[in-house]
């Protein structure tokens, strides 16, 4: 009997490890859909990201602005927790503006990012613009203007804040406790 119950163990075992979650970045496709425009991604030029949820395997969510996928990460309102996000490597050999790719992924948290750029992205706003590599970042910035930093240095108002005129810091004091409050989160964790 014990027999029994240590295979059964050990059977239950390599089921959960089977069932384990991939994080591995997915292809853009003609059919990807951006999770807040509902527009597909590569009619719109510009860096994408991707974010993998727990619990939602093989259906990561798509961004049409990188700057869109780290805000989503930085704000609370998410009901999973994130295992991974993918940024195109706009340095990759075949990436362009116009077609940034649609499998030269590179992980956020290693990608080195150009903010402050005179490019926009999909949605026609700011963009973080994201690299694999150092030197490759440095010559966009260099062409481009901008600053290149990782994403820990990525500030809030790069992503989060809102864009043209429809709210103003100092012009709503509620948006700005809460911008406050958010920024203070980010930065104890």
């Amino acid at each position: 009997m014990k027999k029994l119950f240590i295979l059964s163990l050990l059977l239950l075992s390599a089921c959960k490890e089977e069932m384990a979650q991939s994080t591995d970045p997915v292809a853009l496709t003609a059919e990807t859909i951006g999770h807040y425009c509902q527009m597909n991604l590569t009619e719109h030029p510009g860096p994408k990201a991707q974010v993998h949820l727990e619990g939602l395997p093989g259906a990561p969510l798509f961004f049409s602005q990188v700057s869109d996928a780290i805000a989503y990460a930085r704000l609370p309102e998410r009901d999973h927790k994130i295992l991974a996000i993918w940024v195109n490597d706009m340095g990759a050999p075949a990436a362009t503006w116009e077609e940034p790719g649609r499998m030269n992924w590179t992980g956020a948290e290693t990608a080195l990012y150009v903010i402050g750029s005179s490019r926009t992205g999909g949605m026609g706003a700011a963009e973080l613009v994201p690299f694999a590599d150092r030197s490759r970042a440095l010559a966009f910035a260099a062409d481009y203007g901008g600053t290149v930093v990782t994403l820990d240095q990525v500030p809030d108002d790069a992503v989060i804040a809102p864009q043209g005129d429809t709210i103003v810091a100092g012009d709503d004091p509620d948006f700005d406790a809460r911008l406050r409050a958010l920024s203070h989160s980010h930065e104890g964790g």
